[in-house]
């Protein structure tokens, strides 16, 4: 299951299915259109904003942003 976010996202997730496909006939892979609210956030953007301090309230539930933190050591 893979999220696709922007179009840039499609080209990289379908080669990626493809080569999956190939590598494996058993191999399908689904993908998910997130809510608009969700549509510019990356994992990479989350990370910069934790090890900025930032309050990450209106991006993810607490217990991922707990997890995140610890992970981070912040």
């Amino acid at each position: 299951i893979r999220g696709l976010r922007m179009l840039s996202d499609f080209e990289y997730e379908f080669q990626m299915a493809l080569t999956n496909r190939k590598l494996s006939a058993n191999v399908e892979t689904i993908f998910l259109m997130p809510s608009e609210s969700y549509a510019y956030l990356s994992a990479r953007l989350i990370k910069e904003a934790t090890a900025l301090g930032a309050s990450l309230g209106a991006f993810v539930p607490p217990p991922v942003e707990s997890a995140l933190r610890r992970k981070l050591r912040l």
